[in-house]
């Protein structure tokens, strides 16, 4: 684990260096692009603590981020852009306060039926949103007026500019990846980690796992919230499709692609299926086939969760064991 350490911080700061410099190298299309990758990453953040710290498989991750997304359009005066500062601790603790009802029911069940209670609480926002003036129905609401960060009235991030906001959501980013961090080597971290591995155990020890599950629940809401915000800033316009199962579902897919139980797992398979998605759309390289980029894409997860069992963060590792076994088999056979 020692060895293992500095590698992985290493790798954090060069992946923290390189998206701050990312923009000197690329066009408004790659800020774009990244940006958005971003804040699917924080996303990704939320459900790792869940599903890879936790052991709580969430179908209703979309929902939080969601909900979010509305609060920051409808907490958002239409002439004056609002301050940024309570806008988006506002906007997530709206979703903060949801996986609190969400969680304090639906922890109560266990297994598939957890699956399926989160999936009908996520459901029930959806069609909040999508059946009420709340959310505009389907045509969705916009954000006219983004927001700004001020401070004694000098304003230090005008978000209707697109390299501000790029550097406002890798902030975002890295001060969430540094808050899990430092839980998971905490106390409450230790907790979780034995809750998912065996949680009779954990109640057994004098445990009570119910108020940490809950409380994992609702930071992962908020840490959702807090991406939901961004993403309605970024575009300027929400619609019910952000509390669709289907963005929970993929959601879940870049948790898994990129390795499970891993922090850097899901920042990384934010990245890998973001760009995978944009490759598969490409007409420049797929030609008609772009059309049916749902096949392309799903094929190439299925072969990678297939092939990588540990997923993307574990292909070094599985790269050197094998490189390594030629090696330690010719030693076996010298040394008799």
């Amino acid at each position: 684990m020692s060895d293992r350490l500095p590698a992985a911080t290493l790798s954090v700061l060069a992946g923290a260096v390189a998206l701050a410099l990312f923009p000197l190298a690329v066009g408004s299309f790659g800020i774009d692009l990244v940006a958005k990758t971003m804040v699917y990453a924080i996303l990704a953040l939320s459900l790792q603590l869940l599903v890879g710290l936790t052991g709580l498989v969430c179908f209703g991750q979309a929902a939080l981020f969601g909900l979010a997304a509305y609060a920051t359009v409808r907490l958002s005066p239409e002439a004056e852009g609002a301050p940024l500062w309570w806008l988006l601790p506002a906007s997530a603790a709206v979703s903060a306060a949801y996986a609190l009802f969400m969680g304090a029911l639906s922890l109560r069940t266990r297994g598939v039926y957890f699956i399926m209670v989160t999936l009908a609480f996520a459901q029930m926002a959806y069609y909040l949103v999508h059946d009420t003036p709340l959310g505009g129905g389907t045509d969705g609401i916009y954000l006219y007026v983004k927001p700004t960060l001020s401070v004694g009235g000098l304003t230090l991030a005008d978000l209707d500019q697109p390299l501000h906001f790029y550097y406002l959501t890798l902030a975002c980013l890295a001060a969430v990846f540094a808050l899990l961090a430092a839980l998971t080597r905490s106390r409450f971290g230790r907790a979780l980690a034995g809750i998912h591995a065996n949680e009779q155990r954990m109640r057994a020890a004098g445990f009570s796992t119910y108020p940490y599950k809950l409380a994992a629940f609702v930071l992962s809401g908020a840490i959702a919230g807090v991406a939901g915000c961004l993403f309605a800033v970024k575009d300027g316009f929400v619609n019910p499709e952000l509390l669709s199962w289907h963005l929970s579902g993929a959601v879940l897919i870049m948790v898994i692609l990129g390795g499970l139980g891993h922090l850097r797992g899901a920042v990384v398979g934010a990245f890998a299926f973001t760009l995978l998605q944009e490759l598969f759309q490409s007409q420049a390289v797929f030609g008609e086939f772009a059309k049916h980029w749902h096949l392309g894409l799903g094929a190439t997860i299925i072969a990678c969760v297939a092939g990588l069992p540990h997923g993307l963060i574990g292909l070094p590792g599985q790269l050197r064991r094998r490189l390594a076994g030629p090696a330690v088999a010719r030693s076996a056979e010298e040394v008799a």
